[in-house]
């Protein structure tokens, strides 16, 4: 049995509303696992439960093996980051990291030890005299996070630990507690709605929506392997484009061209979906601008540039063709003016078709 299972777990509240469905996941030791997905999809009332601070309405969860439902948040061995920080105002940056061992009747000399080890692996040790008020939110979450690896726990719970930073503190913060993971080999599940976050800091991320998980999988496997349209549109920035359209004789009609699908899906893909809606996706990074012979197994596109941002290293490029909008990742040397007709393509080897009614992404090639 994994470090952590958990077996078909549910969340319904006394009003009827079914937060989590049969959620079902194996966490070995040492992992650091992300949920993520839009507010209200259930990944912290998920993260809750494991850490016993919400009741189990149905199902099973372990650790190492024992059944702990039943079990308050001590009892479990948890310790857990909150996206306010949750410090003791009146309390020194020494005390709030003290306070947890404090209550543990841990000796003195102890305390201080620890303390002063964790602070300066939090890079702490010049604030331990002051007041959270006094602390920058970047510094104040450090304490945060200080109050927990103190404890020397296995299992470290984040709820969305990094949401009141600024740009550059969340970068900084992505880097330090992914740094700390390493050094503790604590199993960690962090929740939060960035994808950015999720994409650089997991072992594994469980993309969640409505209650339900969509797909459970490494970084790389989410973004190249989505299962399902919300998968795809939810992991990379800017999302994927989408082109709704329907496939008539092994090609997708649009309403001023078509494409022909042959050269990315088998025959017998095409005869299944003959007739039928389906949505055409890429990346807006996979597609090329510079149309050398490196593009002649693509589709060549032209467009017509609504918007252009410069990014510094690149430039995201508005378009429309055949009446859809796209969104398309280029290098700034390769950027048209607004207003111009634009010219790009889309490698075969990038292209995802995706069923329209069920929104399950299409296998283009037999197995």
């Amino acid at each position: 049995m994994a470090y952590l299972t958990l077996r078909g777990i549910n969340k319904i509240y006394p009003n009827g509303f079914h937060a989590v469905h049969d959620f079902n996941m194996e966490i070995e030791k040492g992992e650091f696992i992300v949920f993520v997905g839009s507010s209200g999809c259930g990944k912290s009332t998920t993260l809750r439960m494991i850490a016993g601070l919400e009741n189990i309405s149905k199902g099973e969860f372990y650790i190492d093996g024992e059944k702990v439902n039943e079990k308050g948040p001590r009892e479990r061995g948890v310790a857990m980051v909150f996206q306010s920080y949750a410090l003791y105002p009146h309390m020194s940056v020494y005390d709030n990291l003290a306070f947890g061992l404090m209550l543990q009747g841990v000796d003195d000399d102890v305390i201080e030890k620890k303390v002063l080890s964790t602070a300066k692996i939090l890079g702490l040790t010049d604030y331990l005299d002051r007041l959270p008020r006094e602390l920058s939110g970047g510094q104040r979450q450090r304490v945060a996070v200080g109050r927990a690896i103190i404890r020397k726990v296995n299992i470290f719970l984040m709820d969305e630990p990094l949401s009141n930073l600024d740009a550059k503190q969340r970068v900084t913060m992505r880097s330090e507690i992914t740094q700390i993971h390493r050094e503790t080999g604590a199993t960690t599940i962090y929740v939060t709605h960035d994808q950015t976050e999720a994409m650089t800091m997991a072992d594994r991320i469980v993309v969640m929506k409505d209650g339900y998980i969509q797909q459970i999988g490494t970084p790389y496997d989410l973004y190249f392997n989505p299962v399902n349209m919300f998968v795809a549109g939810f992991i990379g920035e800017p999302p994927m484009n989408f082109i709704e359209a329907k496939v008539k004789k092994g090609r997708l009609a649009l309403s001023e061209s078509d494409i022909d699908l042959g050269a990315v899906a088998d025959d017998d893909v095409l005869k299944q979906y003959e007739g039928s809606e389906i949505v055409f996706g890429f990346r807006p990074e996979a597609v090329k601008s510079d149309l050398g012979g490196s593009t002649k197994r693509a589709y060549h596109i032209k467009s017509f540039t609504n918007l252009v941002e410069l990014l510094g290293d690149n430039t995201n490029v508005y378009v429309n063709f055949d009446g859809f909008s796209s969104i398309l990742k280029v290098e700034p040397h390769h950027a048209p003016s607004i207003g111009s007709t634009f010219e790009f393509a889309i490698p075969f080897d990038s292209v995802y078709l995706f069923d329209k009614h069920t929104e399950k992404r299409i296998k283009l090639r037999k197995e």
